[in-house]
């Protein structure tokens, strides 16, 4: 791990402690729902990328093989409190994204919620998402993107350097850019919230370019 890479893990393992807290309103608004309909759609053997403190995990469909990861120790550890609590049987391993320790073409989906801002070469780290998910699989991920309108996305680039310092994550990735230069081709992308929060479906994985 490089030293960028250490400090936004550190940044992750400091936010441990408040980071439910600092993210309740945006549950409240609508993610939790988003995140109860994006699991009900889990089979087969599945991982998680980046599940931070565990919020995906009450929400498991019992009966599947889920594995999940995170490159913080202690957004683990939170991670693991929560898996006790909802009788919840998850693989959970401290794992970098962008250098996953899986053999290729190992899992039927993978699946994201609000990762891919943080995660430090997105490029990276969707190549790796590729890599292990199966040809005929699926990945599905909510992420939150710098919008597209002009007054709005120039906030956000402009807001976005304090953000990264505070939060760890930046507010004004271009993601699905990002998936179509990782090689994607087969993408669709539903607005959840305006053109900030999406929904983004990817299958025919071995069959981009």
């Amino acid at each position: 791990m490089d030293k960028h890479d250490d400090a936004i893990r550190k940044r992750y393992d400091r936010a441990s402690l408040f980071y439910d807290i600092m993210e309740a309103p945006m549950e409240m608004m609508a993610f939790e729902e988003w995140r109860i309909q994006l699991m009900s759609e889990l089979k087969g053997k599945v991982l998680e990328v980046g599940v931070g403190t565990g919020k995906n995990i009450a929400f498991y469909p019992d009966g599947l093989d889920i594995t999940a990861i995170d490159f913080s120790e202690k957004m683990l550890a939170k991670a693991k409190i929560k898996a006790m609590q909802n009788n919840k049987k998850v693989n959970l391993l401290q794992m970098d994204a962008q250098k996953m320790d899986f053999p290729g073409n190992c899992f039927d989906m993978v699946f994201t919620t609000c990762v891919f801002c943080s995660v430090p070469d997105p490029i990276k780290g969707l190549g790796e998402i590729r890599r292990v998910c199966k040809p005929d699989g699926k990945i599905i991920m909510i992420e939150h993107v710098r919008s597209e309108k002009a007054v709005l996305g120039l906030i956000m680039d402009v807001l976005n350097p304090l953000v990264v310092n505070m939060h760890g994550a930046n507010i004004n990735r271009r993601t699905v850019e990002s998936i179509r230069m990782a090689g994607f081709a087969e993408i669709k992308v539903t607005n959840l919230w305006s053109d900030i929060v999406k929904k983004i479906e990817i299958v025919n994985i071995k069959d981009s370019i």
